[in-house]
C-alpha cells in the first residue's frame, strides 16, 4: 500500500513538471515556475469581475467606506447589463460612492445590510418602494456569513429576542406610494437554552465576494490594514467565487506565514487596484478646549450629557460606544483611569480623533468618523469582533436612544415609514448579558413630548436591557421588576420638573441632588 501512495505522489508531481516544463527550460526555477503556473492575477477590474450577471448574489466588504472594494465596484457599475443583484453588504456607503454608485444605477434589487445610515438614496429607494432591504443586526449579519463560509448552516442568537427580528413583520419591500408593506420579514425559529431564549439564524453564501485587501500575493493570500478588516475577512470565506483588489501585490513569500489574515484556499482572482480615492465618510478631527466653548447651543446640550456619561467609565473597562452622542464621551475620560474602547468595525483600544497629521482612511470608528488607535490597541474583522460582544467580554456599552420605557426597554433604530437607520449593532450589544447598558439622550424630542415613557410606540431594539438612562436633565437607574429611580438631577432641575417632563411614574432615591 505505501508502494503505490509513493508512485501516486511521485506521478502526480511528474505531471507537475511536465505542464512546468517551459517555464523550467527558460532558467525559471521549480518554486518561480510553480508560482507562476498558480498566479490568481488579473490583468484589470474588468477581467476579473467576469461571470458576474444579472441576478447574482454579490457579498461585498467594507464598512462605510471604509475598505471597500473600489475598483471591482466601479468595473461593475460600467457593465449595464448587469442588474437585479442582491447585494449583501454592512450598508451601501454614500449616495455617491462605492455601492451607491450601484443604487444610483438601479443596478441593485435588494440590500441585505445592518445599517442604512445617511445614505439618502438608499432611504429613498427603500422608502419609495423602489428597492427591497433585508435589514439585519449587524453582528448577527456578520456570523451568518462566517457561518456560511464555515460551511455552517445555522446557529441560535440572543440578538433581537424579543423584536421584530424574532415576531418577523420588519418591511422588506413598500408599495411605490410608501404606504403598504409588500414584502416582510418571515418570523424566526427559536428555541431555550439554559432557560433563555433564542433564534436561529441561517447561513449566508454568495455567488460571488468583493474584497479590498491591503496586500495580496499571488496565491491570494491577503493581509488587511487595520479597520480595513472589517467585514472584508468573513466575506472571503463565503463567495463561491472570492475576488480580491489590492493596494500592493507582493511576490510570493513576502507575507509572512503568521501575518497572514486570509489564505489563498479562499480566494480565485486577484487585481491590484488602478485607483484608490479611499475617502473618508466623516472626516473628524481632535477639538480644543477654545473650539468646544464656541459651539452652538444644541451641542452645547449634547456635550452636558456626555461630559456626564464619562463618569461611568472606571479603570480598567472594556467599553462600547455607540455613534453620536456617545462615542463624544471618550474625549472626557478621567486621564487618571484606563479604559479600553471597543469599536465593533474592528478596533480595541480605540484612541481619539486624530490631528490632521494622523489621518489614516483605513481607521475609522462604528460611527464611519477617523479615529486614532493607542499603543496596545488590536485590529480584527467585524465577526471577531461581535464574537467578544456576544462573549461578555464587554463591562459596558453606552448607546443612544429614541425612546426608553419605565422598564428599560429601548428603541433607537427606526420611525416606521420616516427614519431608517437600521439597527447596526445595537441589539447584538444590549442583548449582551454581562454588559451595563447605559443610554444617553435628550429628556424630550423636539416637539417637547417624552422621550422616556411608560410603554414604548417605537419598534424596540432590545427588552428590560437598559441599566441607566442619562439625559440633559436627569439621571434614572431602571430597577429590574419595579421601575424607574431618579439618581441625580442636572443643574438647576426640580424633582416637580422631571415629573412633567417625564412620560411614566417613578421612584425619586433619598439621597438624589444636583449633580451635574
Amino acid at each position: 500500500m505505501l508502494a503505490v501512495k509513493r508512485q501516486a505522489t511521485l506521478s502526480s508531481a511528474s505531471r507537475i513538471h511536465q505542464a512546468l516544463r517551459p517555464g523550467l527550460l527558460s532558467g525559471l526555477s521549480f518554486a518561480a515556475a510553480t508560482r507562476a503556473y498558480h498566479s490568481k492575477l488579473y490583468g484589470s477590474a474588468d477581467e476579473a469581475i467576469e461571470g458576474i450577471k444579472t441576478g447574482s448574489k454579490l457579498l461585498i466588504g467594507g464598512f462605510g467606506l471604509c475598505g471597500i472594494p473600489e475598483n471591482l465596484l466601479k468595473a461593475i457599475a460600467r457593465r449595464k447589463d448587469i442588474e437585479q443583484v442582491t447585494a449583501v453588504s454592512n450598508n451601501a456607503g454614500t449616495s455617491d460612492y462605492g455601492l451607491g454608485t450601484l443604487l444610483q444605477s438601479r443596478q441593485i434589487k435588494r440590500m441585505v445590510s445592518s445599517y442604512v445610515g445617511e445614505n439618502k438614496e438608499f432611504a429613498r429607494q427603500y422608502l419609495g418602494g423602489e428597492l427591497e432591504v433585508e435589514l439585519i443586526p449587524q453582528g448577527t449579519l456578520a456570523e451568518r456569513v462566517r457561518c456560511g463560509g464555515a460551511g455552517i448552516p445555522a446557529f441560535y442568537t440572543l440578538t433581537g429576542v424579543g423584536t421584530q427580528v424574532e415576531t418577523g413583520g420588519i418591511p422588506i419591500k413598500y408599495s411605490t406610494d410608501g404606504q403598504k408593506v409588500l414584502i416582510a420579514s418571515e418570523p424566526r425559529e427559536t428555541k431555550v437554552f439554559g432557560g433563555r431564549k433564542y433564534l436561529m439564524e441561517e447561513g449566508i453564501t454568495g455567488d460571488f465576494a468583493l474584497i479590498k485587501a491591503w496586500k495580496a500575493d499571488e496565491l491570494g493570500n491577503l493581509v488587511f490594514k487595520y479597520a480595513g478588516n472589517n467585514f472584508n475577512a468573513p466575506m472571503a470565506t463565503a463567495g463561491k467565487i472570492t475576488i480580491v483588489e489590492a493596494e500592493e501585490i507582493v511576490p510570493v513569500g513576502e507575507l509572512g506565514p503568521d501575518n497572514i489574515h486570509i489564505p489563498g484556499i479562499h480566494v480565485h482572482r486577484v487585481i491590484k487596484g488602478e485607483v484608490y480615492e479611499k475617502r473618508i465618510e466623516k472626516l473628524t478631527l481632535r477639538r480644543s478646549a477654545t473650539d468646544e466653548n464656541s459651539l452652538p447651543a444644541s451641542m452645547q446640550q449634547r456635550i452636558h450629557i456626555i461630559k456626564r456619561a464619562a463618569r461611568e467609565f472606571k479603570d480598567g473597562m472594556y467599553v462600547n460606544l455607540g455613534i453620536g452622542m456617545p462615542v463624544l464621551a471618550s474625549n472626557y475620560i478621567d486621564p487618571s483611569i484606563t479604559v479600553h474602547l471597543q469599536s465593533e468595525n474592528g478596533i480595541l483600544g480605540m484612541g481619539p480623533f486624530p490631528r490632521p497629521e494622523e489621518v489614516d482612511a483605513d481607521l475609522v470608528n462604528a460611527g464611519k468618523e477617523s479615529v486614532t488607535v493607542l499603543p496596545g490597541g488590536s485590529c480584527f474583522s467585524s465577526d471577531v469582533s461581535f464574537g467578544m460582544i456576544r462573549g461578555n467580554r464587554l463591562d459596558m456599552t453606552i448607546l443612544g436612544g429614541m425612546q426608553v420605557s419605565q422598564f428599560g426597554d429601548l428603541s433607537n433604530w427606526v420611525v416606521p415609514g420616516k427614519i431608517i437607520k437600521g439597527m447596526g449593532g445595537a441589539m447584538d450589544l444590549v442583548a449582551a448579558t454581562n454588559s451595563r447598558v447605559v443610554v444617553t439622550m435628550t429628556h424630550n424630542d423636539k416637539n417637547g413630548g417624552p422621550k422616556i415613557l411608560k410603554e414604548n410606540t417605537l419598534p424596540l431594539t432590545g427588552v428590560k436591557c437598559v441599566d441607566r438612562i442619562i439625559t440633559d436633565k436627569c439621571v434614572f437607574d431602571v430597577i429590574p421588576g419595579k421601575g424607574l429611580l431618579l439618581r441625580e438631577l442636572s443643574h438647576g432641575k426640580t424633582v416637580e420638573e422631571i415629573r412633567a417632563s417625564t412620560g411614566c411614574e417613578f421612584d425619586v432615591a433619598s439621597d438624589v441632588a444636583e449633580t451635574y
